[in-house]
């Protein structure tokens, strides 16, 4: 066995804790974008919303 003893309820506090950090960078990974990503992405958007618009034709109410 071990040289000296352990104290449970660190040991389980601890595993615990390192589950949750686990978890953490999990979803970091799958849903964290930075601020930068972000607001390329909406200008990316904005722009082809744009383009679209100017495109578009004009209906003359006749169908």
């Amino acid at each position: 066995m071990a040289d000296e003893p352990i104290n449970l309820n660190k040991a389980r506090k601890a595993r615990a804790r390192a589950a949750l950090q686990k978890a953490a960078a999990e979803n970091r990974v799958r849903f964290g974008r930075t601020k930068e990503e972000k607001s390329a992405e909406e200008a990316i958007r904005k722009k082809t919303a744009k383009v679209l618009d100017l495109h578009r034709r004009e209906d003359s109410g006749e169908t």
